[in-house]
């Protein structure tokens, strides 16, 4: 069961803390749920930290290696012990510790990337970041901005196997439009046409979904908080990061 889930499905009160709480103690070396729990994380969110350091300057191979270096050292104890106990947000948590890894790779001038933490595809890697924003985003706003767009995606990701399980993979695939852009994308009589639904049962569907993946969203933004009372800043703050006008905070 998801995080933040109860049995039934819906949502419970508390925000799941486990994700950060576990990424936080994985300096003791007892807690191996604690190591898997953050190399999931890495594996998750390698690419906001690919663009961060192509946008930093880097080409496509010294982005790469580098990217994969970052990771490795970040799954190194020492650096895990030495995280502030006010750890605040994932999301910043990766941002500044990649900012001083960059100023201490650029000073030592010098690169050992004999482990590799996590597998990343070159042409996928590259690929994505060809067709991100022009230069116009610092480093900064690209790392929000591709942040957020990879945890709507792995939300998407999570809903769409879901509907799966439970056979309704075909009504996902025609109502996601819906959920990636709004509930007037497409007609409720269009939809209904392709599904050989009525139109109250495509509205009801659309309407059940739109609330799940909100409950899957909000789940997943808690998991990378420490603190549960800055789930709401965070959510303002990653969309605000899909505005192109907007300034992170």
């Amino acid at each position: 069961m998801h995080p933040g889930f109860s049995p039934d499905g819906s949502a419970t009160v508390s925000f799941p803390s486990t994700r950060w709480s576990l990424v936080v103690q994985a300096a003791a070396p007892a807690l191996s749920q604690a190591r898997q729990a953050l190399e999931e994380l890495c594996a998750l969110y390698w690419y906001p930290v690919y663009a961060f350091i192509r946008r930093k300057g880097n080409n496509p191979d010294r982005a790469l290696d580098l990217t994969q270096d970052f990771f490795a050292r970040l799954l190194e104890k020492d650096i895990l012990a030495s995280v502030d106990k006010e750890k605040g947000r994932f999301r910043s948590f990766l941002r500044v510790v990649c900012s001083n890894f960059l100023v201490d790779t650029i000073r030592k001038q010098k690169l050992d990337v004999a482990s590799k933490a996590i597998s990343i595809d070159a042409r996928d890697a590259e690929g994505r970041y060809l067709v991100e924003p022009a230069d116009n985003l610092t480093p900064d706003r690209l790392f929000d901005r591709v942040w957020a767009l990879t945890l709507l995606d792995r939300v998407l990701g999570l809903l769409a196997a879901e509907e799966a399980a439970e056979g309704r993979a075909e009504l996902f695939r025609e109502l996601k439009i819906v959920l990636a852009e709004g509930k007037g994308a497409v007609r409720s009589a269009v939809l209904a046409e392709r599904l050989k639904m009525s139109e109250g049962a495509v509205k009801s569907a659309s309407h059940r979904l739109r609330k799940r993946y909100r409950t899957i969203l909000e789940a997943e933004i808690a998991a990378t908080l420490d603190d549960p009372a800055a789930f709401d800043h965070e959510l303002r703050a990653l969309f605000d990061a899909l505005r192109p006008e907007s300034r992170n905070p």
